[in-house]
């Protein structure tokens, strides 16, 4: 059988694209070189294009996604999507892979768009039962009542931007007078911000994927901060334990999992995504989800791939087969 052409598209517009970039190339190492031809395509700013294993760089034909290669002209047959924030995670892709017919590893466009908007993914989920922080919205250019806000969130309370990703702009505030500068600083990333009750339990992070028709929980992952919250550094820069399997009950296990699973399919997820969770008295509250989380050696899914018995070689295979 003919080797598949697979595309890994990294990299994006946002403050992750470094990330993406480490997501991309764990794909390009782990993916099956007896199965597939591999095509690291870096999605920037300053271009799209093609790396080559020596560094040449092939400028992707955004008219049908081609890009030359030394053996001649590639049209790619799957996009394996490993980029964090826009374009890649809000549906601006997906969108446009759709209309060349080209299908990707990641959900569909809308599943991307409404996932990536915190606040409406929320408003979706709570109609259907799932348990969430109390919340309040807040648009640039809206007037900032503070004592409104803390009746009704409480303090402490999050401050984050609703459409970006690896916490960055997000605050816990503990103080009345420190809500000004949280809203201020979640304003730099976002013109949209939502502030959260900040719950009290067990946070974990729960990767769910299907295969074939199948939707399946990965091993939960606990996430201990050393910092006051699970931020960029406790991310990035090792100030947090990611503990898998997570040190919960196996009866909440299963609760959490489930919860993950109807996520994934309430909102018709496609590949991999990875939602997090604060058990607040044995009870799971859902946070966010992710649609293309994070695939760098550092990152969650891939322990938690590990921790299921699989290796990332056999698990991507599971994405890119799911939809050839």
């Amino acid at each position: 059988m003919a080797k598949k052409h697979i595309a890994v598209a990294m990299g994006g517009y946002s403050s992750e694209f470094e990330i993406s970039l480490q997501s991309g190339s764990v794909v390009c190492e782990a993916l099956d070189a007896s199965l597939y031809h591999i095509y690291p395509v870096h999605i920037l700013k300053d271009g799209w294009n093609y790396v080559a294993e020596d560094g040449t760089k092939f400028p992707v034909n955004k008219a049908d996604f081609s890009f030359d290669t030394a053996s001649g002209t590639i049209v790619p047959d799957v996009i394996f999507n490993t980029i964090h924030g826009t374009p890649g995670e809000d549906g601006y892709l997906q969108a446009y892979w759709e209309l060349l017919g080209i299908p990707q590893t990641s959900c569909g466009f809308y599943q991307a768009a409404l996932s990536f908007n915190k606040r409406d993914c929320l408003s979706v989920l709570q109609h259907f039962g799932i348990k969430c922080a109390n919340s309040y919205y807040l648009n640039k250019g809206n007037e900032i009542h503070t004592e409104e806000i803390v009746k009704i969130v409480g303090l402490p309370c999050f401050v984050k931007p609703n459409r970006s990703g690896s916490s960055f702009g997000i605050s816990k505030v503990h103080d009345m007078e420190d809500l000004l500068p949280a809203i201020e600083k979640a304003f730099t990333e976002d013109t949209e911000i939502i502030i959260e009750t900040a719950l009290v339990g067990v946070e974990v992070s729960a990767g769910a994927y299907r295969n074939g028709d199948e939707v399946i929980a990965l091993p939960l992952t606990e996430i201990v901060s050393e910092n006051d919250f699970f931020d960029y550094e406790a991310k990035y820069l090792g100030q947090s334990q990611e503990i898998t399997p997570a040190r919960i009950s196996e009866k909440e296990t299963q609760i959490v999992q489930a919860e993950a699973r109807r996520i994934y399919s309430l909102l018709k997820m496609d590949g991999v995504t990875r939602s997090e969770f604060i058990i607040q008295n044995g009870e799971p509250y859902f946070i966010e989800t992710n649609t293309t989380p994070g695939i760098s050696k550092e990152s969650i899914i891939p322990k938690q791939v590990r921790e299921a018995g699989m290796t990332l070689t056999e698990f991507f295979g599971i994405l890119v087969e799911n939809v050839l």
